[in-house]
């Protein structure tokens, strides 16, 4: 990583996530991982032509959990046949050693395992051996096949001729003719290979035509490319001399009145459990997990090249598992503790992650604040947050996951988005499609989406929920001047209503209240989910990401809470079948009122490329808030104390650097005489 960041005044710790193995919602530790892989090869499931695709835990049902009843520890697996392209979905079930499932999973009816790390390489050795590619390279000027990097990229499933369920991956190239040149400046368009990774055969090579390769460097990795770096910034110091406000009991971190258990899946990365705000002596639950659950990313190039390209970068890519380790004093800043984390290879050897989440605490701002003419009172508390993030990079793009947990009650979620976009050539067809970042470079234009899961549990009883719009009022007798605003709450009764759309014009949000618990005025004690309601899915209904992809197409998704029910997309995502996933799920039209409620949430941005993303992109955000609402008998921070360093211990200094601070502009300051 190239990073000169000062680490003198940043403080870094470190913990094992999955150390504290055994109880129901705990990581699998290095040592189960290593257990599971060990009875996998004593069934004869594990041996030297299959891999491991994917292992997590199996989460027992929370009805069991909570219900106090002992719950088996247990793995789930993907495994893949390398020989024959063969997947099959395993439960693996570490007290006895046996394994608790085994079926096929069926390439047509369900789709394919995601795409190993060793599937890359394969593509690399096939594609470099392939006289049609490089045939259509020396049509382009390019003699050498090695100086082309190549992107091995999910297939989809498309209605093409002799692909039905085959094991394929689609190459793009890009020019890299020194080691050091960032290829993404330099697309070899019109050309894409398609791969049988099963038969590791070149299925074809479609050659549209050449078009030139765009020239312009892209290298902002090397000093100097695009001119001297400033140097006008002073240092900006975060101190915390007694150390983190938050603690660790194994998993479980505390934090002012939060608590809740950190939890790593190396398809979903980050997981969030059994969240609570202690409230009058007790822990009041208000999230039992709490998770981003799919990402999708489709882009709208409808040309022979790319009209396939539309990834799910969660259940195709496994985006847990392509964590970066974080750097102290440049990706995190302040008082650090990371946290590393064990995931098992596709041949079951552990390996653990290092710094993989990162930890600390943020000034937020304001909490709140009043000046009062009546009592001569003028009162201010600062606000803070907990942030527990990590960063992943997916081919090209860089994503941050941030969680916030504030003083006041509040959770948010923000998604980062940085990296480099994905590149073509620009021409007259492309430009219909696409933005010129450069001379004759082009970004087509594109969609991060994001799934949140969110399994409610406000004060861990049954619950309802509510779409609240807000807006004028009629004038009637009681409205003579037309002035009074009010909403409306409609009752979302059944999963097949809980399919919703956002809508800014009425500030759209949805309350999950308890069916039990009242707040001291008698009000159900809720939490308000608000989206920041930008597009969805925009690809037509009828498409063929659309119908893969349909939990995209809505805002919000509830359903009653199952534990078979994890993924937003289905749990086989690449190569996967029409409609799986969350409209499966639906499809009974389970009730909805007092039921286990979860929280489908699909948000993110649609990227139209500017020439201020290239060559790498600073960060775009995106996300949602959790907000209480009723949930406590009065504003929660009451009792937060005054900044001692702002309003106490400041006042010399303050007065000292206030006259430094005069006599500093007194010198500098220019002459209005016009002798």
């Amino acid at each position: 990583m190239n990073c000169s960041c000062s680490q003198s005044d940043h403080v870094q710790r470190s913990r094992r996530l999955g150390d504290e193995s055994g109880t129901p919602y705990a990581t699998l530790s290095a040592d189960e991982l290593q257990r599971v892989a060990e009875i996998l090869r004593a069934n004869g499931a594990l041996d030297e032509t299959h891999r491991i695709a994917y292992i997590g835990l199996d989460e027992p049902d929370r009805a069991e959990v909570t219900a106090g009843r002992s719950v088996p520890r247990r793995a789930r697996v993907q495994l893949l046949d390398v020989d024959n392209g063969r997947a099959r979905a395993l439960s693996v079930d570490l007290g006895s050693g046996t394994l608790a499932k085994d079926v096929d999973i069926d390439p047509d009816h369900d789709g394919q395992v995601p795409l190993l790390q060793e599937e890359h390489g394969i593509i690399r050795e096939l594609i470099g051996a392939d006289e049609r590619w490089a045939t259509a390279l020396a049509a382009r000027g390019i003699d050498d096949p090695s100086t082309v990097a190549l992107a091995g990229l999910s297939a989809g499933r498309y209605p093409i001729e002799g692909e039905r369920g085959r094991r394929l991956a689609r190459v793009l190239g890009h020019h890299q003719p020194t080691p050091q040149t960032m290829p993404w400046a330099h697309p070899i368009d019109g050309l894409v290979a398609y791969v049988d990774l099963a038969s590791r055969t070149v299925v074809d090579v479609i050659d549209t035509g050449v078009m030139p390769i765009p020239q312009e460097t892209g290298d902002y990795h090397v000093p100097g490319t695009f001119g001297p770096e400033r140097t006008t910034q002073k240092p900006i110091v975060i101190r915390q001399p007694e150390g983190p406000s938050f603690s660790f009991d194994g998993d479980v971190i505390s934090w002012e009145k939060w608590s809740l258990r950190i939890g790593y899946d190396m398809r979903e990365g980050l997981i969030l459990h059994g969240i609570g705000f202690e409230d009058d002596g007790r822990v009041r639950p208000i999230v039992h997990r709490a998770s981003i659950a799919e990402m999708l990313v489709p882009y709208g190039d409808p040309g022979p090249v790319r009209f396939w390209q539309n990834y799910f970068d969660t259940g195709e890519y496994l985006l847990g598992r392509l964590v970066n380790s974080l750097e102290l004093g440049c990706d995190c800043v302040g008082d650090i503790t990371y946290l590393d984390v064990p995931i098992a290879d596709a041949r079951g050897d552990v390996k653990v992650l290092p710094n993989a989440i990162c930890i600390h605490e943020e000034d937020a701002g304001v909490l709140w604040k009043h000046t009062e003419q009546f009592t001569g009172t003028s009162d201010v508390r600062r606000q803070r947050r907990l942030v527990i993030s990590f960063f992943v990079t997916v081919g090209n793009y860089d994503y941050g996951f941030y969680w916030y947990l504030y003083l006041d009650g509040k959770i948010e979620f923000e998604a980062k988005a940085t990296g480099l976009v994905f590149t073509a050539a620009y021409d007259e067809r492309t430009s219909r499609f696409a933005s010129e970042l450069a001379p004759g470079l082009a970004a087509p234009y594109h969609q991060h989406l994001f799934c949140a899961r969110l399994d409610m549990a406000v004060d861990d009883g049954p619950a309802v929920i509510d779409e609240v719009d807000v807006g004028a009022l009629p004038i009637d007798d009681d409205n003579l001047h037309g002035s009074a605003i009010g909403f409306t709450k409609t009752r979302l009764r059944s999963e097949q209503e809980g399919r919703r759309r956002a809508n800014a014009t009425v500030d759209r949000t949805w309350r999950v209240s308890s069916a039990t618990a009242k707040n001291r005025l008698g009000r159900p004690t809720s939490y308000v989910l608000t989206p920041e309601g930008k597009p969805v899915l925009l690809a037509q209904p009828e498409s063929v990401i659309a119908s893969r992809a349909r939990f995209a197409t809505s805002d919000l998704w509830v359903t009653a809470y199952d534990p078979d029910e994890r993924y937003p997309a289905g749990d086989v995502v690449n190569q996967s079948a029409p409609e799986q996933g969350l409209p499966a799920f639906v499809a009974d039209d389970a009730s909805l009122d007092g039921a286990d409620l979860v929280l489908w949430h699909t948000f993110g941005l649609t990227h139209f490329p500017r020439t201020e993303d290239w060559p790498i992109m600073p960060v775009d955000t995106c996300g949602f808030t959790l907000k209480p609402h009723d949930f406590f008998d009065r504003n929660p921070t009451l009792d937060v104390p005054a900044s001692p360093t702002a309003c106490a211990c400041a006042h010399e200094d303050t007065d000292a650097a206030r006259t430094e601070h005069h006599l500093h502009h007194l010198s500098v300051r220019p002459s209005s005489h016009h002798g």
